[in-house]
């Protein structure tokens, strides 16, 4: 990011773009913070005239509604928009609310080709509002711990081998789930290779078997070709023979497992629940028989914590912790790994990433079972 501070406000007036099965959840946290006084909807838009009554539903109060965004980024009563449009218009909206002046919160990904994800990271570090790109996983205290566990603190000893999932059936609405720009990397995978590269670092190469397992599906009552992939397993290499396994598709129909799993030499952690929606942790050392739970710190903590995020970085001066160069490594990532499993060819990553900017005094970690119910699980039992 460019080195201007964006000025303090005292309220951030949010432009909506996008109100469409994302913006429900989204809209539950904007509750919250228009509660709290610290937010304020001057605007939304949708290209579909019929979701203009989402916003009263889901808001309790309505806004102004158009159906053209270049309205909401000419309006000079915005401070900010968050784009929650289908993946294929990220890029280019957040772009043009960038050049507007508007600071951006936009849903993963950032853009769904690697020219304009850069071009983005490029404009954003030349600019002094701030882009906010999704997913928000590093930003919850479940991760935080983690972070602080394993990479600050060096409880489990160098990370070598990690594993990763999440999927599911998939959905029976937006065809563009299946076509070129969507998928379940850029939808589900997102997640967990943003936490994974938070927690080893960035990737050096990908390599990927990936296939379409379900080749029709019935989408909003119309039976339609499935164009992307389905069904992925990814291999991450970190280098120094660090290498990561990420499972995801819309081929999962459930499951019970940890979403993230690190095998460090002194010890094991797992992320239960998953990693958007954590429900703590547990850890194994060698050193100790049995592994020791740890419960959520905040049961309450929302995948759209970016908002606040950004809210609290806007009124309070707080450090951005999600970083955009983050998301583009991610998504170079993802572009690479469908290219590596369509030629069969590992492929070289060219970007890199920095450590996430935390403030290691301010994570918080239990210990000894100062918040809930610290668990100890024998091997044996």
């Amino acid at each position: 990011m460019t080195d201007s501070v964006p000025d303090r406000l005292d309220h951030v007036r949010l432009g909506i773009i996008g109100l469409g099965s994302v913006f429900e959840p989204y809209a539950a946290l904007m509750r919250e913070l228009i509660y709290e006084e610290r937010l304020e909807v001057v605007v939304t838009c949708d290209t579909e005239p019929a979701r203009a009554g989402r916003v009263g539903r889901f808001l309790g109060r309505d806004a102004p509604f158009t159906t053209d965004h270049r309205d909401v980024l000419a309006r000079d009563d915005v401070d900010a928009v968050v784009v929650l449009t289908s993946m294929p218009y990220h890029g280019e909206i957040a772009s043009a609310a960038l050049t507007a002046g508007k600071h951006v919160l936009v849903e993963k990904p950032m853009a769904v080709t690697l020219e304009e994800a850069a071009a983005l990271v490029e404009q954003a570090a030349a600019v002094p509002q701030l882009l906010v790109c999704a997913p928000h996983v590093v930003l919850s205290p479940t991760y935080r711990a983690l972070w602080k566990r394993v990479v600050d603190d060096g409880e489990i000893g160098p990370v070598l081998s990690a594993r990763a999932r999440y999927g599911w059936a998939g959905p029976d609405w937006g065809a563009w789930y299946y076509r070129t720009g969507g998928g379940p990397l850029f939808d589900l995978g997102v997640y967990n290779i943003t936490s994974l590269t938070g927690l080893m670092g960035p990737v050096r190469r990908v390599t990927a078997l990936a296939g379409t397992a379900i080749p029709e599906r019935v989408v909003e009552g119309e039976l339609i070709k499935v164009e992307n992939y389905d069904n992925y397993q990814i291999l991450l290499d970190f280098g120094d023979a660090r290498f990561a396994v990420v499972t995801t598709g819309f081929t999962m129909q459930d499951y019970r497992s940890p979403a993230i799993e690190l095998y460090g030499l002194n010890g094991v952690v797992q992320m239960l629940g998953d990693d958007w929606a954590p429900e703590g942790y547990e850890i194994a050392h060698n050193d100790r028989p049995g592994w020791t739970q740890y419960g959520e710190v905040d049961t309450h903590w929302p995948w759209t914590a970016g908002l606040r995020h950004l809210v609290d970085c806007l009124i309070d001066g707080i450090d951005l912790l999600i970083q955009p160069s983050h998301a583009y490594h991610c998504l170079e990532v993802m572009v690479k790994a469908q290219l590596a499993a369509s030629t069969g060819v590992a492929q070289t990553i060219e970007s890199t990433t920095g450590t996430i900017p935390y403030r290691p005094d301010e994570i918080y970690v239990q210990r000894g079972g100062k918040v809930g119910h610290d668990v100890r699980i024998h091997r044996d039992e």
